[in-house]
C-alpha cells in the first residue's frame, strides 16, 4: 500500500472527525486476537524471578479478543505522541551489536537521548533502561534477554509514573523536577527486520477509557511496581506498521504529567499476525525507556 503524502492526509482529517479519518485512511488491516485482563475485582500482579525461582508468574483473569488491528503506514505522518501517543520515525544508529550491553549504553543510549529531544521537544531526556526482546525467549530475563509481551498493557500508571523519577534522582533533584511537565516514552526498533512474527500493535490513546485502564502490581525482590493492564472495549482503535525494519522506531508515552486531554498512556501488545509467512525469523527488537523533562 503506498503511503500518502502530508497534504493528502491533512485533506482527507479535515472532513473526517476523529478517529474515523485514520479509520478511513488505514484501509489495509488484519484481524487477530489480542490478549486482554478480564475484570473480576481481583488485583492482578506479576511476579519477577528470583522470588519465583524461575519463571515469572502471574495473577488475573486473561482472555482474547479478536479485534482489527490496520495498517498505520498510510496515516503515519499525521500520528503525534500528544493526540494518538504512538509515532513512528526513520532513525540510523551506529550501533553495531544490540546484543552487546555495553555497546547499547555508550552509543544507543545517547543516540535515544537526542532522538526523544528532537521529537518532543524535551528540555532533558534522560535515558534509564532497556530491555531485548526475542520471539521464543523463555518468559523470564535470561542473560538480559525476553521474551515479548502478549498481553495488552502500558508500562506505567498515573501512582508509578512520577515514583520513577524519584526512584532514580535524590529526593530534592526530583521534587524539583516533578515540578514540571514530564513524560515517559520508550524507543522501540527491530535489530533486524523485516518484522513478520510478534509484531507489536498500538491502541489510538483516545479510544481507551479510564476504566479500561486495572493497575497491576509488578513483584520485585527489593520493590514493588505497578502497569495498568487493560479491559476489553470494541471501542479500542489498534494499529500496526507492517515489517519494520532496523532504520525505523517507534516512540511510544507511556505516561505524561499533563492532564489536559493529551495523550497519557498509550497501551501495546505483541501479537500474532495471521500474515505471517511460514519459517519467518523470530522478532528480535529493542525498547529503551527514557524520561522526557519539559520546561514548559
Amino acid at each position: 500500500m503506498a503511503a500518502l503524502s502530508d497534504t493528502q492526509i491533512a485533506t482527507a482529517t479535515s472532513k473526517l472527525p476523529g478517529l474515523l479519518a485514520h479509520d478511513a485512511l488505514a484501509r489495509g488491516r488484519v484481524e487477530a486476537d489480542l490478549t486482554y485482563l478480564v475484570d473480576t475485582g481481583a488485583r492482578p500482579a506479576t511476579i519477577m524471578p528470583p522470588l519465583t525461582g524461575g519463571e515469572i508468574e502471574r495473577t488475573g483473569t486473561y482472555a482474547p479478543y479478536r479485534v482489527a488491528i490496520r495498517d498505520a503506514r498510510p496515516i503515519a505522518g499525521a500520528l503525534d505522541l500528544d493526540r494518538q501517543g504512538f509515532a513512528l520515525t526513520r532513525h540510523d544508529t551506529e550501533v553495531a551489536d544490540f546484543f552487546d550491553e555495553n555497546e547499547v549504553r555508550r552509543l544507543y543510549y545517547p543516540e535515544m537521548a537526542r532522538l526523544v529531544a528532537a521529537e518532543t521537544g524535551a528540555a532533558r531526556v534522560h535515558v534509564f533502561d532497556h530491555n531485548v526482546r526475542v520471539e521464543g525467549a523463555p518468559d523470564r530475563d535470561e542473560d538480559g534477554i525476553r521474551a515479548p509481551v502478549r498481553t495488552v498493557h502500558n508500562d506505567y500508571t498515573a501512582k508509578s509514573g512520577p515514583q520513577r523519577v524519584r526512584d532514580l534522582f535524590d529526593a530534592d533533584e526530583a521534587e524539583d523536577l516533578l515540578k514540571k511537565r514530564f513524560a515517559i516514552i520508550n524507543v522501540w526498533r527491530p535489530i533486524a527486520g523485516p518484522v513478520e512474527t510478534a509484531p507489536l500493535a498500538f491502541a489510538d490513546a483516545r479510544s481507551i477509557a479510564p476504566h479500561n485502564r486495572v493497575p497491576l502490581d509488578l513483584v520485585y525482590a527489593d520493590r514493588v511496581g505497578e502497569i495498568y493492564n487493560v479491559t476489553y472495549s470494541p471501542e479500542h482503535r489498534w494499529y500496526t506498521f507492517p515489517r519494520m525494519e532496523r532504520h525505523e522506531a517507534v516512540l511510544i508515552k507511556g505516561y505524561d504529567s499533563l492532564e489536559d486531554g493529551r495523550a497519557r498512556f498509550t497501551p501495546h501488545t505483541a501479537f500474532d499476525d495471521p500474515t505471517t509467512p511460514q519459517h519467518a525469523a523470530p522478532r528480535q527488537s529493542i525498547e529503551v525507556r527514557t524520561l522526557a523533562f519539559f520546561d514548559d
